[in-house]
C-alpha cells in the first residue's frame, strides 16, 4: 500500500522534497542579496527571462517597434531565476513579488516600476496606444481574455506543467487533476476561436499577445513536451489561431528575447538594439 501523507498541524518547509526549485523556493519574500540592476541606454529598462510570461512583454515591444514606435526601444537584461536572481535588492526594489518580468520606465521625472507581465501590457498599451481596441465593449472583451489567461496560466504551468514535467516524482492524482484542467482551457478557448479571428474579435491585442506563449506554445509542441500527451491537434481553432500568430515577425522576434537555452539561433540573453536580435536570427539560415 502507498504511504499516506498526514499534513502536520503547522507546516514546516522541507528543501528536499522541492524538486528542481527547491534550492530557491522559500516561504518569505524580500531581498537575500545585494545587487543593484543594470541601466542600459533606453527609457525602457526590462529585467526579464524567455519563459512565456518574459516573452508577453518582448513581444510587445517587439510589435510596438514594429509599428515605428522608436519610444518603445528597450534594454533587456536576463534574470536568471533558478540562479536566484529574482531575489537581489534591485529586483525586489521593482517587484517585491520577486517574480519575472519587471519593467521600469525613466521617460518621466519619476522612474515608473511596473510588474505583473499583465499589467506591463496594459501599461504599455496605454501608454503607446497601441495592441487595446478603444471601442468600450471589444476593450472589455480584450480586458475579460487578458485577465482571463493571468488566472488560468498558473494552472498550466504550476499546476500542469510542474507535475508532468518538472516534479521529482510522477504522481497521478495531480496530473489528472490538473490535466483535466488544461483541457478544459483549451477547449475554452477553441469555443472562442471558432468564430473569432483572435480573441477579442478580428483584432489582434494584448489578449493574445498575453496568450500565444503559453497556450500556442503548448500546441505548437514547444511547452512541456506535452502535445500528443494532450491531444492537442484535436483543439483546431486554437492550432490555427497559433499559427498565425507564430508566422508575425515581432512574435519570432520577442521570443528569443532574454532567452538562454536552445539552438543557437533562438538564444538573446540581452536585448539592447534591434541588431543584437538581428545577429541571433541570421544563424538560422
Amino acid at each position: 500500500m502507498a504511504k499516506v501523507y498526514t499534513p502536520a498541524k503547522v507546516w514546516e518547509m522541507d528543501d528536499k522534497n522541492g524538486g528542481e526549485w527547491a534550492s530557491i523556493n522559500r516561504p518569505n519574500s524580500g531581498a537575500r542579496h545585494e545587487q543593484a540592476l543594470p541601466v542600459g541606454s533606453h527609457p525602457l529598462q526590462l529585467y526579464s527571462m524567455g519563459t512565456p510570461n518574459g516573452q508577453k512583454v518582448t513581444i510587445m515591444l517587439e510589435e510596438l517597434l514594429a509599428l515605428g514606435i522608436k519610444e518603445a526601444e528597450y534594454d533587456a537584461y536576463l534574470i536568471r531565476i533558478g540562479d536566484g536572481d529574482q531575489f537581489s535588492s534591485g529586483f525586489v526594489g521593482v517587484n517585491p513579488n520577486s517574480k519575472i518580468p519587471a519593467l521600469v520606465d525613466y521617460s518621466g521625472e519619476t522612474p515608473v516600476n511596473v510588474f505583473e507581465s499583465g499589467a506591463i501590457l496594459l501599461y504599455l498599451a496605454d501608454k503607446f496606444g497601441h495592441f487595446l481596441p478603444k471601442d468600450l465593449a471589444t476593450r472589455t472583451s480584450a480586458m475579460n481574455w487578458l485577465f482571463w489567461l493571468q488566472g488560468s496560466a498558473p494552472y498550466l504551468g504550476g499546476g500542469f506543467g510542474h507535475f508532468y514535467a518538472y516534479a521529482p516524482e510522477k504522481f497521478e492524482y495531480p496530473i489528472n487533476r490538473f490535466t483535466m484542467e488544461a483541457k478544459r482551457q483549451l477547449d475554452v478557448l477553441d469555443k472562442q476561436l471558432a468564430d473569432n479571428t483572435y480573441l477579442a474579435g478580428d483584432e489582434y491585442s494584448i489578449a493574445d499577445i498575453a496568450t500565444w506563449p503559453w497556450y500556442g506554445n503548448l500546441v505548437l509542441g514547444k511547452l512541456y513536451d506535452a502535445a500528443e500527451f494532450l491531444d492537442v491537434a484535436s483543439y483546431k481553432n486554437v492550432l490555427r489561431w497559433a499559427h498565425l500568430i507564430a508566422e508575425r515577425e515581432a512574435v519570432q522576434r520577442g521570443r528569443l528575447v532574454n532567452r538562454s537555452w536552445g539552438e543557437e539561433w533562438e538564444q538573446v540573453p540581452e536585448r539592447h538594439s534591434a541588431e543584437d536580435i538581428d545577429k541571433v536570427m541570421a544563424k538560422r539560415n
